[in-house]
């Protein structure tokens, strides 16, 4: 039987001020220290070029983290579901953009009750829209209130997933969203290549970003011929920001992972347009059994999304070199690696393995909450125990 909330809570509390040993395995461990340096080498790039920034919250799904990036000059956060927006809302994040398709009327009720919230806290609601039954279905819903709510045409430029197509396509539903302009704000367009981001070579993702601002560029002066010209372009992620910064054609960028990072972005080339992030999100394992040629730690699926590939282990000082491969829902399997000619060796019964997860987003999404550490991982104190407010919520 599970414990009861107020139980694990009290457990969860009790940790801060104590030290990294302290935390129970499999958590998902946070190291502040290395948050704040991405989040300043971020906040100093929008800076220099002169962009707005709106991390992407589903990343953290966390209003307290989204209030870190706030006060470091974030705009406002992007949130996926409209769920993710009611519990950002909830934890105080007044500018909120739903970069999404919502279709479903219950839904777009909720769309409109939070852009009518947002509203009385002097904030603003943003959505995204690709059809023109989902402006109508919008505008419906926003009837039910006195609000207005901001409208950005999404714009396939190379993702292959939501989105119209460029060029005269995007024009019509402009126009559409502008003739609703009771209750829609016509606000620009969102062009985002997510299947960019993870392109392994600098050059590719350059090359894949130069296409989408091609099909931008070319939409962008069919709106500006038709008297709808975009106030803002929103996109750009973790991978490729540099690229669409260096177009000159987007506004706002909504990258995300660089807050926490994860294995599959650590695996992409190093772009030095971009500044370093560094990983900062961990599943602390500890290792249950141990074999002659392997051990085995007590993270497995349950614990780390694997959708991206498998976590890998980092190494601390003293600490050898390991190799995750699949162990099951709760079990991860280590396997030795040489290091610099020396002998391949494995952590000892009952060793802390820290993991870094294949991709952070779903990873976040396992998890109740995130035990922030400051000092390190080896020999840090607990600071915080952030709850994940949007885990789970559509």
């Amino acid at each position: 039987m599970k414990a009861p909330p107020e139980a694990i809570a009290d457990r969860l509390r009790a940790l801060v001020g104590q030290g990294v040993d302290a935390i129970d395995t499999p958590a998902l461990v946070v190291d502040l220290d290395a948050v704040h340096r991405n989040l300043q080498r971020m906040a100093e790039f929008a800076a220099k070029h002169r962009l707005r920034l709106r991390p992407h919250g589903k990343m953290h799904k966390s209003a307290e983290f989204g209030r870190l990036q706030l006060r470091a000059g974030a705009v406002g956060l992007c949130a996926q579901t409209v769920g993710e927006a009611e519990a950002l809302a909830a934890g105080g994040i007044n500018d909120l953009f739903i970069s999404n398709q919502v279709l479903a009327v219950p839904k777009l009720r909720r769309v409109a009750a939070l852009a009518h919230q947002l509203k009385g806290r002097g904030g603003q609601l943003a959505i995204a829209v690709d059809s023109a039954e989902g402006i109508e279905r919008l505008a419906q819903a926003m009837q039910l209130t006195h609000a207005v709510i901001d409208v950005f045409v999404e714009v396939d430029v190379g993702q292959g997933r939501c989105g119209v197509a460029p060029g005269d396509p995007a024009v019509q539903l402009a126009r559409q969203v502008a003739e609703r302009s009771s209750s829609l704000r016509y606000a620009g367009l969102q062009a985002y290549h997510g299947g960019a981001q993870h392109l392994r070579r600098v050059a590719e993702r350059r090359a894949a970003i130069a296409q989408a601002a091609d099909l931008l560029r070319h939409t962008r002066q069919l709106l500006s011929d038709a008297g709808l010209a975009p106030p803002l372009v929103t996109g750009a992620g973790t991978g490729t920001f540099a690229h669409e910064a260096a177009s000159g054609l987007w506004g706002e960028l909504q990258a995300g992972s660089y807050l926490f990072m994860d294995a599959d972005y650590l695996r992409n080339e190093r772009d030095p347009a971009q500044p370093p992030f560094e990983p900062a999100l961990f599943v602390k394992s500890q290792v249950i059994s141990v074999s002659a040629d392997r051990a085995v730690c007590d993270a497995g699926h349950k614990s780390h999304a694997i959708d991206s590939g498998l976590p890998t282990a980092l190494a601390l000082p003293g600490q050898p070199p390991l190799e995750v491969v699949n162990g099951g829902d709760e079990h991860a399997v280590l396997l030795p690696l040489e290091s610099g000619g020396l002998l391949p060796a494995l952590p000892a019964l009952g060793d802390t393995v820290w993991l870094i997860p294949g991709h952070c987003d779903p990873t976040v999404n396992l998890h109740d909450h995130l035990i922030a550490v400051r000092g390190g991982l080896a020999q840090g104190r607990v600071e915080a125990v952030v709850a994940v407010d949007g885990r789970g919520v559509w």
